[in-house]
């Protein structure tokens, strides 16, 4: 860089010196002669004259130029070298896995953009490591209990201690359904990053939402919980229609696994604008403010303590938050006390 801009002073310095060098010795030259002639000088007598004043004056300035110029441009390349030599340091130290390597963003406007969007790739790097992990570390959780509770069922039925009866093997089975969801879940959620052809279609959102309701009427019957379902008739939106099932369903089971025995759940849609809004609200506990932002990530629980009777594996919003995006939506959730409300949006 120092040296294009050098090149680049020294060229401007070289046309402003020929374009000196035309003016002062052939304009200015005649102009001189023909004063000097007419005050009674030779023409000889004068062009020495000239020579020797303006010769050795113009040398000087052209070395001054050059000198400056070259001067200039190391100020200039350096100016601009080193915060892009910051840059560039940081990128190796990134490459090579320091994640939480950072540039202050100084210098022109353009290299303070480059340091900006440099740390914003940081940070997002260093985030979807920071997932990567949490995730790594929260599948080989979800995977292990259920092998571990097969291994000591199995150890049990081999050494005698557990009869083989209908319901020692209904825990077993159990368990192999629970990995077996646990499978599905991982593939729709690698499905889900791989798919960028989404066919959508125009479709009966009412139409949709009971069907989804029917299948999970059951549950909602076997704990006791009030569904309600307030949706105009002839509201549309388009979609894709298995990922839509798919949404309602994950939505809905969340809601009964979250909403105490006897509570009440509601399903409500509406058309907003260019949009067709669904919510799902049930009664129970609120999410604390704190876990909201982190609800749709994978493997996130808001139950701590992992226990299963309060919650699954943490995969379903993510599945649902992967799905409505990938039609063209938004989702979100909003909770207060003894309230939670997720809700998604879709091109009506």
């Amino acid at each position: 860089m120092a040296v294009r801009i050098a090149l680049a002073s020294m060229a401007v310095t070289v046309t402003a010196v020929a374009v000196i060098t035309v003016g002062v010795f052939v304009f200015a030259s005649s102009s001189f002669e023909q004063l000097m002639v007419e005050h009674g000088s030779g023409v000889v007598d004068a062009r020495a004259m000239f020579d020797q004043s303006i010769a050795g004056f113009f040398v000087l300035a052209a070395m001054g130029g050059l000198a400056g110029s070259v001067l200039l441009a190391m100020l200039l390349a350096r100016w601009l070298s080193g915060p892009l030599r910051r840059i560039s340091g940081a990128a190796q130290r990134l490459a090579h896995g320091e994640r939480a390597v950072r540039v202050i963003a100084e210098g022109p406007r353009e290299i303070v953009s480059l340091a900006q969007s440099f740390n914003q790739l940081a940070a997002r790097l260093d985030e979807q490591e920071r997932m990567r992990s949490e995730f790594i570390a929260n599948a080989a959780h979800e995977l292990r209990t259920p092998l571990t509770n097969l291994l000591g069922y199995l150890e049990a039925l081999r050494d005698g201690v557990v009869s083989a009866t209908p319901e020692a093997f209904t825990s077993l089975g159990e368990e192999v359904d629970r990995l077996v969801r646990l499978s599905r879940s991982l593939d729709a959620l690698a499905a889900g990053d791989h798919d960028d052809d989404v066919q959508l279609v125009d479709l009966d959102l009412r139409e949709a939402i009971e069907m989804a309701v029917e299948f999970a009427l059951p549950m909602f019957e076997r704990r006791g919980i009030a569904l309600t379902v307030r949706v105009p008739d002839g509201l549309r939106a388009r979609a894709n229609r298995d990922h839509l099932a798919q949404v309602l369903a994950n939505l809905l089971q969340n809601a009964v696994r979250y909403t105490p025995a006897g509570g009440h759940v509601t399903i409500a849609a509406e058309r907003v604008g260019e949009e067709a809004v669904v919510g799902v609200s049930n009664s129970g506990e609120g999410i604390p403010s704190a876990d909201l932002p982190h609800v749709f990530e994978r493997f996130y629980r808001v139950e701590k303590s992992r226990d299963r009777a309060r919650g699954g594996a943490g995969i379903g919003l993510a599945i649902v938050k992967q799905l409505v995006e990938l039609g063209g939506g938004t989702v979100g959730v909003e909770s207060t006390t003894g309230l939670t409300r997720f809700w998604f949006r879709l091109p009506a």
